[in-house]
């Protein structure tokens, strides 16, 4: 093998490792009311009326969690009324009494693929001691609200996770039943991370609450990417195409 075969075939190698980890894990989460990419290793499961979404790795669970939530539309379900509600702190009890304010740092409304949503981010509004960010809009006869939280510790190495989370995010209503909490409960109450997660203790600072009744959920999708298989034999033929070519040459 000469020269400048090797090298072509290290960098080939070199590219495959470099795909390996965005190849294998991403994947992308669907119910009955929206579809964004998931993080890497997430996974969501339907915790009574909401949606939980959590990495899979033991150890970073406690890093930071997802959770979604719809309704059917009531006298408070607008944009104005979720911009005014996120532009205001929120105090609540921490689980060991003490009294908590959250900081707001920011409410907008802005328009992702189409659909306008109300986006901010608070800190210690859910979880103490992390940043929880919000994205509600109102569709059709819904409205929908998606939080992430992250610990303050490790806000920089998510933030990105949750801006991909963004570009990708659709909001839709299908026909038929929906995991939707009725009109008389409040949309930010029902999006609060759910009891048996902290009784867990994957996140003992959570606040509780009460669960809402709920209609039947549609299973989520999970849609990965080319099997990496793919791309391999894409690599090695360019190989084997290489090689014939200096062959011919020599």
């Amino acid at each position: 093998m000469n020269r400048a075969l090797r090298i072509s075939l290290s960098l080939s190698i070199a590219s495959i490792w470099i795909l390996i980890p965005h190849l294998s894990l991403a994947t992308k989460f669907a119910n009955q009311f929206a579809e964004f990419e998931l993080p890497a290793q997430w996974q969501c499961s339907l915790e009574g009326a909401e949606w939980v979404c959590q990495n899979t790795d033991d150890k970073k669970k406690r890093e930071a969690i997802i959770v979604l939530a719809a309704k059917l539309k009531g006298d408070q379900d607008s944009l104005d009324q979720y911009l005014t509600y996120l532009k205001a702190p929120k105090s609540f009890n921490s689980p060991q009494g003490k009294p908590v304010k959250s900081d707001a740092k920011y409410a907008k409304t802005v328009n992702i693929n189409g659909q306008a949503w109300v986006d901010a981010l608070h800190l210690e509004s859910e979880i103490p001691g992390f940043y929880t960010r919000y994205l509600a809009t109102v569709k059709q006869d819904i409205g929908i609200l998606i939080t992430y939280s992250i610990s303050k510790a490790k806000y920089q190495q998510y933030v990105d996770d949750f801006e991909n989370l963004a570009r990708t995010l659709k909001v839709f209503r299908k026909v038929g039943g929906i995991n939707a909490a009725p009109q008389s409960t409040t949309l930010f109450q029902n999006a609060q991370i759910p009891t048996n997660i902290g009784n867990e203790t994957v996140f003992p600072g959570a606040m509780t609450q009460v669960q809402g009744g709920a209609d039947q959920a549609l299973a989520p999708t999970q849609k990965k990417q080319p099997p990496l298989i793919y791309i391999l034999g894409g690599v090695i033929f360019l190989i084997v195409l290489l090689a014939l070519s200096r062959r011919k040459k020599s």
